[in-house]
């Protein structure tokens, strides 16, 4: 199993105009896991992340704050539509 290199958060602006953090988790072995918070509680987004890198087994849970896609997609248990959000692909991420 890969280790964990860094874990990066970020804020970003929502096209409704909110502030989300996004973090990025990056595996020794160049695998990325994503996470996110509205709540803009960079632990929540972390943790998310880290689970998606495979760093974890536990889930993390989150809260409903805005009623927005991504929490919606990931209290379904489905894949994060990322890209209803221009801004998070305008991202740019620490590479090591």
């Amino acid at each position: 199993m890969s280790t964990l290199a860094f874990v990066h958060v970020q804020s970003m602006r929502l096209h409704t105009g909110q502030e989300a953090l996004v973090a990025r988790a990056l595996m020794k072995d160049g695998k990325a896991g994503f996470g996110f918070s509205l709540r803009l509680d960079a632990t929540e987004a972390r943790l998310m992340a880290m689970f998606d890198a495979g760093l974890s087994d536990e889930r993390p849970g989150i809260e409903l704050a805005l009623g927005h896609p991504w929490e919606k997609a990931y209290m379904e248990g489905k894949a994060i539509p990322w890209e209803t959000e221009p801004a998070f692909a305008a991202l740019t991420w620490l590479s090591s």
